[in-house]
């Protein structure tokens, strides 16, 4: 059970607020969206803008880290998370003591794989952090930067092939796909190739079971502990 963006149903997502919930109730791992300031630093956070959840407003790589440091990224959830932050990839390390799933989000060549892996070597996480990405560029430079990180690609498309071929060409154990009636096939063809398939985002629990059935390795959510029983 991979807890999406933190347990972002119940918590502000991208929050350690949310992060925090998904260790509490025993989630496996977290999934988190990371993307660089203006002036460079690695912050979670899943939007290009700021709009959607934080009082700021515009593209988050026009805005610098201590501007950042400002902005409300709770209250917009819920009153009572007024005065969540938007946490670095660095604070997020040092606070979740479990596997992450670092999502590299797309854009330009702006050093976004050399500062994310620096972070995550610095803290001692490389281990147990898995790299993923919708964007080609992103692994490749990844892998070219570490020959031994764990890697995923990110498909949102039923036909797998393409992203078979790019597992294998830049090494990745994984494949990161959306659910849909076509998933089970998809982790069929995924474990063929040798690779870890988990499915994103299943929220109820009733789509679990063909899930199940089809072997699925994990499963990314919003809710955690709808699928844990010490929740």
């Amino acid at each position: 059970v991979i807890a999406h963006r933190g347990a972002s149903g119940s918590r502000p997502e991208n929050t350690l607020a949310a992060f925090r919930r998904a260790v509490e109730v025993g989630a496996h791992m977290v999934e988190l969206d990371v993307q660089c300031t203006r002036d460079g630093a690695v912050v979670v956070l899943h939007d290009d803008t700021l709009d959607r959840t934080t009082d700021g407003m515009g593209p988050v790589h026009h805005q610098t880290l201590a501007e950042l440091a400002e902005l409300d990224a709770g209250r917009w959830f819920d009153a009572a998370y007024a005065g969540e932050r938007i946490p670095t990839l660095d604070a997020v390390l040092h606070a979740v003591p479990i596997p992450i799933n670092v999502e590299l989000k797309a854009g330009a060549d702006d050093g976004l794989e050399r500062r994310t892996l620096a972070s995550v070597i610095d803290a001692g996480a490389l281990q147990r952090v898995v790299f993923s990405s919708f964007q080609a560029d992103r692994l490749a430079r990844l892998r070219a930067l570490s020959p031994t990180a764990e890697l995923a690609v990110l498909w949102d498309h039923t036909a797998m092939a393409g992203a078979l071929q790019l597992a294998e060409g830049v090494g990745a154990r994984a494949l990161h796909i959306r659910t849909s009636r076509s998933a089970p096939q998809g982790i069929a063809s995924g474990h063929a190739a040798g690779l870890a398939v988990r499915v994103w985002t299943v929220n109820a629990q009733a789509d679990l079971a063909p899930l199940l059935a089809a072997g699925v390795d994990a499963v990314f959510t919003d809710y955690p502990e709808r699928f844990l029983l010490d929740a």
